[in-house]
């Protein structure tokens, strides 16, 4: 069983470190990791000609021909949902959710548990060092728990979920149970792990949500400061029934709910009006794009380049692996990138906008970006290292890195993790963790046993 290594000072040498600065500077240089912390970055600095590499206490890690970058950042998955991978295949949207909803009701806490430590294995060993979480209705300490001991830096949330003529029995709640669990789990887990976890609210969609619970969740958010989570326009369908219902788009309806924020992630949003476009832009709302799961359900296809254009930001997301069928971070900003180019045009570097979004830019969609999203002294040391010695990844030395990174690069690529300085993955093996954390092998048997229990329990 692999045994984690955890020293105070860590030093990557000889890589090409992709910033994300301000700048956007890229350096052929070292990084220099002190006590979770980027401490230095750069050539010849002068730590390194005091401390050597080699000198006792300091581990050297070399990382010539690999690229050093920060470490990816999703704004919408599902951790509950990795156990269903492959379980709701070839229908659209409200098919695939009478399926999974069937399923998310099944979990006890030994399935939870090991679906969500399924998914951080999956997402840190393609690269992914920070997620914001959506929960299912019950259950949600076991995905903190599954966190907790793989090492992912996580804003998780519970799914809140009152009304819905379609909702299974076992996700049915009242609006005050809601949101009773939800202040109870914000009360646990908020700010553990020395702040590595965080708690988010977390309302499913329009659909599932009743006006009280909504109108509870911008109040509670605004009054304790905490991200608010959720779906919308995703579907045709889900639009016209807004105007229908509520005679206006579903960003439209969430503005006159008060929700429409800085610290609100909105997920998706394929099926936008022509003012929604000035509503996300004027409030600060952040889109969560999920290109791969918004073509395998038929949803359509977001329009990125208009909401750049607009002022819109914009951030990345696998969503679950029921719905995409993968974790990686890499193959979603290449789909975006390509459907961007076909959808606006060519003359845009998308590389380089999309590669922003699943860094500094989910970073700051999370409220964060002073601590993580780039490679900067003073930041957290959230980093991870990708070998691009291997045939897919050659290209010429005035190859754009972005642009190497976005459309060859892959998740297998990536060699080690590093969250809050710590290494969570070397030469692309998951590391126990100190908080007994479960080896990948564990963790598939597991996933395993829960899943034929699981699947017997919905008969």
């Amino acid at each position: 069983m692999l045994r984690e290594v955890r020293l105070e000072t860590t030093l990557l040498t000889g890589g090409t470190v992709v910033t994300m600065n301000p700048s956007r500077d890229v350096i052929k240089g070292d990084v220099l990791i002190q006590n979770g912390v980027i401490a230095g970055v750069g050539q010849n600095m002068p730590w390194t000609s005091r401390r050597p590499a080699g000198t006792p206490g300091v581990r050297t890690l070399d990382v010539n021909g690999c690229f050093v970058l920060p470490g990816l950042i999703q704004t919408h998955v599902h951790l509950c949902q990795t156990l269903f991978r492959g379980q709701a295949e070839g229908v659209a949207l409200a098919d695939w959710l009478a399926r999974i909803w069937k399923l998310e009701a099944a979990h006890d806490p030994e399935s939870m548990r090991a679906s969500a430590a399924l998914g951080c294995h999956e997402l840190l060993k393609s690269g992914t060092t920070c997620v914001l979480d959506m929960g299912s209705v019950h259950h949600t300490d076991q995905v903190f728990e599954a966190a907790r001991a793989s090492g992912i830096r996580a804003f998780c949330g519970k799914a809140m979920m009152d009304v819905g003529d379609h909702v299974p029995l076992g996700l049915r709640e009242t609006a005050d149970e809601s949101m009773s669990e939800s202040l109870r789990l914000h009360s646990r887990w908020h700010g553990a792990e020395g702040g590595r976890l965080k708690y988010a609210f977390a309302p499913r969609f329009l659909e599932s949500c009743s006006e009280e619970l909504l109108r509870g969740v911008a109040r509670r958010a605004g009054e304790i400061g905490l991200l608010v989570h959720s779906h919308a326009s995703e579907t045709a369908a889900e639009l016209e029934s807004c105007r229908s219902v509520h005679s206006a788009s579903p960003v439209g309806y969430l503005e006159t709910l008060g929700l429409t924020r800085r610290n609100l992630v909105l997920a998706h949003c394929v099926h936008l009006e022509d003012d929604d476009y000035r509503i996300l832009a004027e409030t600060g709302v952040n889109v969560a794009h999920c290109p791969s799961c918004n073509l395998k359900l038929s949803s359509g296809i977001a329009d990125v380049g208009r909401m750049l254009r607009s002022g819109v930001s914009v951030s990345l997301g696998a969503d679950g692996a029921a719905c995409n069928n993968n974790l990686d971070m890499f193959r979603e900003m290449r789909t975006a990138a390509l459907l961007q180019s076909y959808k606006n045009g060519s003359g845009h570097h998308w590389a380089g906008m999309l590669l922003e979004a699943a860094t500094i830019g989910g970073a700051k969609a999370l409220g964060i970006s002073e601590l993580v999203g780039s490679i900067e002294p003073g930041k957290k040391a959230d980093l991870i290292v990708i070998d691009t010695t291997r045939e897919h990844a050659f290209c010429g030395t005035d190859c754009d890195p972005a642009t190497r990174i976005v459309f060859s690069a892959a998740g297998s690529d990536v060699r080690h993790v590093f969250v809050d300085g710590r290494q969570v993955v070397a030469a692309g093996e998951i590391q126990q963790s100190l908080h007994g954390g479960s080896s990948t092998r564990e963790v598939t048997m597991n996933a395993s046993r829960a899943l034929e229990k699981l699947i017997a329990r919905c008969g």
